[in-house]
């Protein structure tokens, strides 16, 4: 996948359009991603002993990964990732706009 944790993404398709956050959590095996302060879904739940009110509760929930696009910490645009082999074997992530380095932060 080329979305990791800690990336700071844009959502640029559906309901979340144009919202930035940082990625909490990926699911590789659904291709889902799930976004600091975008997509909340409203979640019933029962009294337990670590929540003795019970109630209903806002999360966030997984939106698709083709939704959203990477912001380069560089050139602050959304872009496209690319992947490069350095000379010593190591495979890095690079931005496609302005061919630098990516780092999840």
């Amino acid at each position: 996948m080329k979305v990791v944790k800690n990336d700071h993404v844009a959502v640029v398709s559906g309901d979340f359009k144009g919202k930035k956050g940082k990625v909490l959590k990926v699911y590789p095996a659904t291709g889902r991603i799930i976004v600091e302060g975008v997509n909340f879904i409203k979640r019933h739940t029962r009294p337990t002993q670590k929540n003795p009110q019970g109630g209903i509760v806002n999360k966030e929930a997984p939106l698709h990964i083709s939704n959203v696009m990477v912001i380069c910490p560089k050139c602050d645009k959304q872009t496209r990732i690319g992947k490069k082999v350095l000379e010593d074997g190591k495979r890095i992530r690079i931005c496609k706009s302005c061919n630098e380095m990516l780092t999840s932060s």
